[in-house]
């Protein structure tokens, strides 16, 4: 009977830490961020990868961004709008795209900022965000002027 309950005792209080231990809150939301340079080349990417829970929203449900609703024009944050405004043809100096994939990315990156500018929690970062950007696409630059290769009339 002793060796049953010396048996039992360990597998019970283990049974009984785990259930302490264990909760069914969602985890919070993880945001990583990769730079790639692959070393064949001199082009730089940035991706971010937000994890979220699918039972957990990131935005509340009265902004903007949550609703679905129309971008303004700009960030209202100086780095953001200048990056945006100088996107495409630093983009094309730079050589990181190509012509015909400059417009798309254009339009996701400008989606992107605009969204995350009526995002509460997201606006305070923005600005750092833009700042590392801009310094990622003039490292990419290697001192050329953006000005260097025009915008074809299609993406201006």
């Amino acid at each position: 009977m002793k060796t049953i309950l010396n048996r039992i005792a360990p597998l019970a209080f283990c049974a009984i830490a785990l259930a302490a231990c264990s909760d069914n809150k969602p985890k919070p939301s993880t945001t990583q961020t990769v730079t790639a340079t692959p070393s064949s080349t001199s082009r730089t990417a940035t991706t971010t990868v937000t994890s979220v829970p699918a039972s957990r929203k990131t935005t509340s449900p009265a902004s903007p961004a949550a609703k679905g609703g129309p971008l303004p024009n700009s960030t209202g944050i100086a780095a953001c709008d200048e990056y945006l405004a100088s996107y495409k043809s630093c983009h094309l100096a730079a050589g990181v795209f190509s012509r015909d994939q400059i417009e798309p990315r254009y339009e996701m990156m400008r989606e992107s900022l605009l969204r995350q500018s009526q995002d509460p929690d997201m606006r305070d970062q923005l600005q750092n965000r833009c700042v590392s950007l801009s310094t990622q696409l003039k490292d990419a630059l290697h001192g050329k002027s953006c000005a260097d290769t025009p915008a074809p009339a299609s993406t201006r």
